[in-house]
């Protein structure tokens, strides 16, 4: 593995574990036992190295968002693949990372709202269209409208005001907030899909 990325799996592993503000430069030359001056040669800051974490976490993101579009055997299918994404990666994530890339590194969050404007909706969008098709999702719900909800609902989790971390848990409020949409927007045939993936049964 290249120096670079040596450092970036060490920072992102720090990060992850600990929130990003907690850890120093320092911290990170200590769990690769490499010198600070090393690690300046290939990112100038700590902001360098978010900013690297978070394009490769997105990209990451992109590829997961493909594997499971090819993979899906209709749009509720795509929904739970979605939810199990999202409990593995949450929950590995500590809270904190996010709210202190919102507060101390504007330029990472900015990044990752960009990707969540235009990659993230136009996933959404797929997904209902694809729903609709399949007589899984209401024929007269917003397409536009409805992913432009989902979307906002993502970015309300962290929001520390209105879900503490201290009270909620990001992966649980995410998936709670999934699991809403898609009961709002779902046909009888839907919502009959999507007990069967969760192996419930319902009286009429």
């Amino acid at each position: 593995m290249k120096t670079e990325d040596r450092i970036l799996a060490a920072a992102g592993e720090l990060f992850y574990r600990n929130g990003i503000k907690s850890i120093t430069m320092d911290d990170i030359a200590s769990n690769l036992g490499i010198s600070k001056k090393t690690i300046y040669q290939f990112y100038p800051d700590k902001d360098s190295i978010v900013m690297a974490l978070t394009e490769l976490e997105l990209n990451l993101q992109t590829k997961q968002m493909d594997d499971m579009r090819q993979a899906s055997v209709n749009a509720i299918d795509e929904i739970f693949k979605v939810m199990s994404c999202i409990t593995g990666t949450f929950s590995r994530i500590t809270s904190n990372l996010f709210y202190d890339m919102q507060k101390y590194h504007p330029s990472s969050w900015m990044r990752f709202h960009e990707f969540k404007e235009k990659s993230m909706m136009q996933f959404v969008e797929e997904n209902l269209r694809t729903g609709i098709k399949q007589g899984l999702y209401r024929s007269d719900i917003n397409v536009r409208l409805m992913a432009k909800f989902r979307i906002e609902t993502t970015s309300l989790v962290f929001n520390a005001a209105i879900f503490p971390p201290d009270k909620y848990s990001i992966k649980d409020v995410q998936l709670g907030l999934l699991d809403h949409f898609v009961h709002g927007i779902t046909t009888i045939k839907g919502h009959k899909l999507i007990n069967k993936y969760k192996q419930l049964t319902e009286e009429e």
